[in-house]
């Protein structure tokens, strides 16, 4: 279907289906302009793009959020790149100490540090479903 002919309801569906693959987990419709505009444009349009894969895409992003000194949205794209298998946690702390040199020692730091929480987190419920299969 070309993007002529894609209704706004299809438009949507596709940017919430990406936003799911991009996070790990489901989105559902949500209210008003910004939701809107961050589902049908960033998503189904931007990060739907075939020029970089999800995994380039949140590299960047990753490193555009350390230099603007953004962890608590880091957090969030270092847990679903783990929860996705895009980066392991030696190449997310790999990640942290190149970008070190590259928009400061503690801004690369602080991401690290991020990066072991996420890891820790990552391990520990890894361990309660290995231990609680039914879970």
């Amino acid at each position: 279907m070309s993007e002529e002919t894609e209704t706004a309801a299809e438009r949507r569906a596709r940017g919430l289906a990406k936003m799911s693959e991009v996070y790990g987990w489901d989105f559902a419709d949500g209210p008003g302009e910004h939701f809107a505009v961050t589902a049908d444009h960033l998503f189904a349009d931007i990060w739907s793009r075939p020029e970089l894969s999800i995994r380039d895409r949140r590299l960047l992003l990753i490193g555009a959020l350390t230099a603007q000194g953004l962890f608590d949205v880091a957090e969030i794209q270092v847990g679903s790149a783990l929860g996705n298998g895009e980066f392991t946690p030696a190449q997310l702390r790999e990640i942290s100490l190149f970008l070190c040199h590259y928009v400061g020692w503690p801004a690369g730091t602080s991401l690290d540090s991020v990066v072991g929480k996420v890891v820790a987190q990552h391990e520990k419920k890894a361990a309660r479903a290995a231990k609680n299969p039914t879970e």
